[in-house]
């Protein structure tokens, strides 16, 4: 080989390696001195990772102590598909611990678009462990807290349920959502590529969410469900439902609704079943409603409970004609007589003589039309026609509780301001959040307290010698009404066929420490709220009265009534 060509083959390779330096070199200028801010960012984001840190959701616990919903501990799996090394191995390995089909996990773990995605939320730690002690690059385990509800289907209804994100989503999860979640805190990391904390870079306190002390009784809560079930079956009901409350407080102490289901199980449950509906439905009240029509006439002065009327056995109101529910001829009867013996015609005739706009106002005063203001998602106003949209007929249907509709706990409230002699007081589920002064109910004044005093005597005729007998409570007087009401058909008018029959009342009359509804939907068999509603309220005043251990009413004796003379109306 000549010089002259080896000095050609040396200058050659100097030139090609001065040509790549200079590429090398111009281009990492460029990345240094242009792109090294971009890049900077990618490289701190590949290794910056910002991890929630879930609060505490409070407890719910009735009035005794007793836990209603908890958070419990568990362990969230997720996964980096980058990571992933062999996605079917750890699907299966993945599905084997946590009993889910593999095949519903191997094309999220052989994604590797994704960095992050979830394979199981709040799984049971126990069961997750031994998958956490194999190891398995791509795989991560973050502590969270799962919701439990220990009474399962004792007052769910009320206490309703919290979601997987730990909200709450119905009943007093969601109405307290605010003070039960707290605030979540995060907390933002530098990693190495094994995953080891380099540097927190910032960090948000978590605030956990506070407990919650409801008025509900959970062992009076489980019996009024048991009494409601078996009321149900026996009748062949479509459902039932029950509402204890305290009339000095305004407490409610009890609120079942049957068919019921296990708060545990709420994501398979369905929406009609979850719904609790002694706040958000209404039906027609029937002859319960009769108290407001009596309570009007006698707190405005229209009447006495001895003013005597006497009633043919029926009564035309423009195109309608009205009986009783029983066949009676021409009888006179006082205004306490009407209301123990459930008269429509009597009921109409003191309602035309208080008239459309004084009834009405007293049909506002008692707190029909509005909420109740309940603590409690989702209530419903009821339905009341003001008086320049009645017909002809409505001062004959509303008096005796048809054409108005309403909810149990307007129902309630009605009765337990009769109760407290007079005072309304606003009904209510919370007690106190943990931190905070216990609820402060609304009350006023619906009517004067002779009135209230005289209607609670007409009451306990009810059930003493009206359609109430079988609402007997041995050893306590019980003031209280039956209803009985045909069901409205869609395409207009009543059903010959589907009713609603319930009893709400309260006990001892004389000092009352219950008020007690109980409304059974479409019973079969016997329709009258004297034969179907007023023995489950007999029996849940029986069991309340003796777990509360209020004493037996000295007026009455256990053997003062004889629960022989029914008369299965009202």
């Amino acid at each position: 080989m000549s010089l002259r060509r080896s000095n050609r083959r040396i200058r050659l390779l100097i030139a090609v390696f001065a040509a790549v330096f200079s590429v090398t070199f111009l281009r990492a200028a460029w990345l240094q001195a242009v792109q090294a801010r971009s890049l900077g960012r990618l490289a701190a984001d590949q290794h910056r990772e910002t991890m929630p840190l879930p609060a505490h959701r409070g407890t719910i616990y009735d009035r005794t102590g007793a836990v209603l919903a908890i958070g419990e501990r568990a362990v969230t799996v997720a996964a980096d598909p980058r990571q992933i090394s062999n996605p079917r191995s750890v699907a299966i390995a993945v599905g084997h611990a946590l009993g889910i089909e593999p095949g519903k996990l191997l094309p999220l773990l052989a994604d590797r678009s994704r960095g992050f995605v979830y394979l199981a939320r709040k799984a049971d730690p126990a069961d997750v462990a031994p998958l956490e002690r194999r190891g398995i690059a791509g795989l991560e385990f973050t502590p969270e807290e799962r919701r439990s509800y220990p009474q399962k289907e004792v007052g769910a209804e009320v206490v309703g349920f919290a979601g997987t994100d730990n909200h709450g989503l119905a009943g007093m999860e969601l109405q307290y959502d605010a003070a039960l979640a707290g605030r979540d805190g995060s907390e933002t990391t530098i990693r190495d590529p094994f995953g080891r904390t380099l540097q927190t870079l910032r960090e948000e306190r978590v605030r956990d969410g506070r407990d919650a002390y409801l008025t509900l009784d959970h062992a009076l809560q489980a019996q009024v469900e048991r009494i409601l079930r078996e009321t149900k079956a026996k009748w062949g009901a479509k459902s039932a439902t029950a509402v204890v409350m305290d009339p000095r407080s305004g407490g409610i102490l009890a609120m079942a609704v049957e068919p019921g289901y296990d708060a545990n199980e709420f994501a398979e449950v369905r929406g009609d079943l979850q719904r609790n509906r002694a706040v958000t439905d209404t039906f027609e009240p029937g002859s319960t409603f009769k108290v407001v029509t009596i309570g009007g006439a006698l707190a405005s002065g229209l009447v006495a409970p001895t003013t005597r009327y006497t009633l043919p056995p029926s009564i035309r109101i423009a195109d309608r004609v009205i009986h009783d529910a029983e066949e009676r001829p021409t009888e006179t009867m006082t205004v306490a007589r009407i209301l123990s013996q459930s008269s429509n015609v009597g009921v109409i005739t003191v309602a035309l003589g208080l008239g459309k706009t004084h009834l009405n106002d007293w049909i506002a005063r008692f707190g029909f039309g509005r909420p109740t203001g309940i603590d409690f998602p989702g209530e419903s106003p009821g339905i009341v026609l003001p008086p320049e949209k009645w017909s002809g007929s409505t001062i004959g249907n509303v008096p005796i509780g048809q054409g108005i509709a309403v909810t149990p706990m307007q129902m309630l409230g009605a009765y337990g301001a009769i109760a407290n002699r007079g005072a309304w007081v606003q009904p209510h589920l919370l007690d106190r959040v943990a931190g905070g002064r216990r609820f402060r109910p609304e009350r006023r004044r619906v009517l004067p307290t002779q009135t209230a005093d005289e209607l609670t005597r007409m009451l306990e005729d009810v059930v003493a010698e009206g359609t109430g007998t079988l609402a007997f409570v041995p050893g306590y007087q019980v003031a209280g009404k039956t209803g009985t009401a045909a069901k409205p058909e869609p395409g207009g008018g009543y059903s010959d066929s589907r009713y609603v029959a319930s009893f709400v009342g309260f006990v001892p009359a004389e000092r009352p420490r219950l008020v007690i509804l109980v409304t059974v939907d479409e019973p079969r068999g016997a329709i009258w709220g004297g034969a179907v509603a007023a023995p489950a309220f007999s029996e849940i005043a029986r069991f309340g009265l003796q777990y509360l251990e209020v004493p037996p009413d000295s007026r009455v004796t256990a053997d003062s009534v004889s629960t022989s003379n029914v008369t299965a109306g009202g």
